[in-house]
């Protein structure tokens, strides 16, 4: 079987898809991955899977451009002829599912997340809204990562129930994330592992950390993740550098192996004000750390407030402030058991067998 997998990095693919890729291609299937190329394409190529290079715009909402990319991904799809397409992230959900129906390919969604464009009621949100009633229309099967956004797209009619399905986010390799006991740090450590974007929560983290530096607590607040000023709600270099020159937060820059830096955290933090399902939290929590998270839809599929983290109030650096406290100040022998509790969760609902499974059983019945 072909199948044809498209996603708005190469990057992506690589980090969040690698399981999924090396299953069908060892059950004998011809995998074709369609991204953008990045310092990633070489690595998804590695993989054994086909990569076809595409031009797609994951920040903007230009419609010449978003015209374009049904264009081009109905050439390519027209020219490779897959049996089955598996969408991921907005643009491809929405302008490569036009591009299959027209040439008749069947499709499989996966709602990642919703982006900013759902934060808001405005032209944005409403345009999207519409687009995905379209969309929607064609795949033989839309999964989403968690309950709320499910509910979200049910309620708002822009998918018909029976075409949906639940998956836990992409999934976690258990034995690569798999924990190897306490950090030992002499100074507690608290880590946000993100695209350096406002709508992480990155200002509340770091208003949170400067009411707690005024209280006196003695602990190290690190941020690492990618600078990304061309996103409009990208946070300006100066800005970060001012809060590194300042001492306010370690800035760590960018890796491409998080796991020395959350293996050395005693508490990974993430105030997002809406995910899909954090990677970052799933990894956190698959090492075996505690966690303090926003309430909201994504993080709160993750974190068991009380179990093994915390959740605060989105866009409150005060509330965030108080659960950083609270975990700084457990007994170490319950931050502990909060951590066990996590790597817990992770294997009873998160493990990536289960996500490929999920796609096994759907490509069998197309």
């Amino acid at each position: 079987m072909k199948i044809a997998i498209v996603l708005n990095t190469s990057w992506n693919i690589y980090n969040f898809r690698s399981g999924l890729v090396r299953s069908f291609l060892e059950q004998g299937h011809d995998v074709y991955a369609i991204s953008p190329i990045d310092h990633y394409t070489e690595k998804v190529r590695a993989l054994g899977c086909h990569h076809i290079p595409v031009r797609m715009d994951s920040r903007g909402a230009n419609p010449v451009k978003d015209l374009l990319l049904v264009a081009e991904l109905y050439r390519i799809y027209k020219k490779i002829r897959p049996d089955i397409v598996l969408h991921y992230t907005i643009k491809p959900n929405i302008y490569g599912t036009l591009a299959t129906a027209a040439l008749g390919i069947p499709s499989v969604n996966n709602v990642c997340g919703l982006g900013t464009m759902f934060l808001k009621d405005n032209l944005v949100s409403r345009v999207a809204i519409l687009l995905y009633r379209l969309a929607f229309l064609f795949p033989k099967r839309v999964f989403f990562q968690n309950e709320d956004d499910l509910q979200l797209f049910l309620s708002k009619k822009m998918v018909k129930q029976q075409l949906c399905d639940l998956v836990p986010g992409s999934g976690i390799d258990l034995e690569k994330f798999a924990p190897q006991g306490d950090t030992g740090n002499h100074t507690f450590t608290f880590l946000l592992i993100s695209r350096l974007i406002y709508d992480k929560g990155i200002l509340e983290y770091i208003e949170a950390v400067e009411k707690l530096r005024n209280k006196g607590i003695n602990a190290r607040f690190q941020l690492l993740g990618a600078v990304d000023e061309k996103h409009k709600r990208g946070i300006p270099k100066k800005l970060i550098d001012d809060w590194a020159n300042r001492r306010i937060v370690d800035y760590l820059g960018t890796t491409e192996d998080v796991i020395p830096y959350l293996r050395e955290a005693d508490c990974v933090v993430l105030p997002s004000y809406r995910e899909g399902t954090p990677k970052t939290l799933l990894e956190a929590a698959s090492l075996g750390k505690p966690l303090v998270a926003t309430d909201v839809p994504g993080c709160r599929s993750v974190v068991d407030d009380g179990f093994n983290g915390f959740l605060c109030e989105a866009r409150n650096s005060d509330d965030l402030a108080e659960k950083l406290e609270k975990m700084y100040r457990l007994e170490e022998e319950t931050r502990q058991q909060m951590g066990i509790n996590s790597r817990q969760k992770i294997e009873n609902t998160f493990d990536e067998k289960f996500v490929i499974r999920k796609y096994h059983e759907v490509i069998q019945v197309i």
